[in-house]
């Protein structure tokens, strides 16, 4: 007896036009496993390689003091929360963080989120009302973007880095509140924003500064006081290698958010053994400074490498180094050219960059060590030479 033909619903036979659509354009995505710690040499898919894609800026994802904090507090704390923090959730090892993240930022108060998405969103959601404005740069992370449309705010977007478009704006009345946000260090380009001039015309016009530090957040030394940035967002799955999120302000803004950030109060709190292994991370961060000092001779290294070898270089001087190829196919061809070498470089492409930017976006780590930066030049120019030139 022959099986029953099975049925296609209306939704998927939508939804599988448009995974053909995305796979005919070069766009298809797809998960990669890896077996393992998440380090710099890891396994992914049964083989081994070198990872130049991870955004483990310091290299404390597979670090053994990290993942032992955890372990210590899994015996004590269990695998959950159980609930909301304004529930149950909020165990000593997220008070402590809490504590020790504000005394690094020399903040008065932080609030943990579970992810800087949530952080974003419920930050701005939070915020803002239809009656105000949001001015956003265009290259912000999505979670601003998706966090500012839903706030209802007047959205605002203002051209990638321009200080002087960001006064303009601000100078025009409005009259509702006003709010600049963007991020630190952008993360397709590696590229810094006006943070300085954005500090300036905020104060000047009376608005309220908001910055993304996700990719800076331990990596630099940039810790602007309250008065000049009232909202500091970052994560901690960047330079803590670990997981989650905070927000960094004044007592009024934290205890306003334990009150209206939706993302927070309907959201269980993260395991109590991550805050404990974030926390261990931050001690090595403060105690080990050689680490962001080798990762930026890594960076000056790459660099260097690349001009001599005629490769294109942004103007991007942190971990985040683009190397833009412009076709999708010759970005995923140039990422396998590599992965075939044992060198896990992703391809990056539209709608994560604009349309023509399709790139590999080369990060570094201080656990890299100068001979990998410079096998993975030799073969960057070799894909480069056979590929896109």
């Amino acid at each position: 007896m022959s099986a029953p033909a099975s049925h296609v619903s209306t939704l998927d036979q939508r939804l599988g036009a448009e995974l053909e659509r995305i796979r005919e354009a070069q766009l298809y995505r797809v998960r990669r496993a890896v077996d393992g710690a998440h380090g710099v040499a890891i396994t992914v898919d049964g083989k081994p390689c070198i990872n130049f894609c991870s955004n483990d800026y310091l290299g404390l994802a597979s670090d053994s003091r990290v993942a032992e904090a955890a372990r210590k507090s899994l015996a004590l704390t269990g695998t959950g929360s159980g609930a909301a923090s304004l529930v149950s959730g909020y165990n000593r090892e997220h008070k402590l963080l809490e504590e020790a993240l504000a005394a690094y930022l020399n903040r008065p108060r932080v609030l943990l989120f579970s992810t800087g998405w949530a952080a974003n969103l419920g930050a701005l959601r939070a915020l803002l009302g239809k009656e105000d404005r949001l001015l956003a740069d265009e290259l912000n992370h999505a979670s601003l973007i998706d966090g500012g449309r839903l706030s209802g705010a007047r959205y605002v977007r203002i051209a990638h880095a321009d200080a002087p478009a960001f006064a303009q704006e601000l100078a025009k009345p409005h009259a509702g509140q006003s709010l600049v946000a963007t991020d630190s260090i952008f993360s397709m380009d590696g590229d810094l924003a006006p943070l300085s001039d954005l500090i300036a015309t905020t104060q000047q016009h009376g608005a309220t500064l908001m910055v993304d530090d996700a990719h800076g957040f331990g990596v630099t030394d940039w810790k602007p006081s309250v008065n000049d940035v009232p909202v500091y967002v970052a994560t901690l799955g960047k330079s803590l290698g670990c997981s989650g999120a905070f927000v960094a302000g004044s007592e009024t803004l934290i205890e306003f958010l334990i009150q209206r950030a939706r993302s927070w109060v309907f959201s269980t709190a993260t395991p109590p053994a991550i805050a404990a292994a974030a926390r261990e991370a931050l001690r090595i961060v403060v105690a080990e400074p050689q680490r962001q000092q080798h990762l930026q001779r890594l960076v000056q290294r790459y660099r260097a490498g690349a001009q001599q070898l005629g490769l294109p270089l942004s103007n991007s001087q942190s971990a985040i180094q683009p190397l833009v190829v412009g076709s999708e196919a010759r970005a995923l061809q140039l990422s396998q050219f590599l992965m075939q070498r044992g060198l896990w470089v992703a391809a990056i492409r539209p709608p994560t960059v604009p349309q023509g930017t399709a790139r590999l976006r080369i990060t570094f780590s201080a656990a890299h060590t100068e001979a990998q930066v410079d096998t993975l030049l030799s073969h960057l120019a070799d894909g480069w030479k056979a590929i896109c030139t």
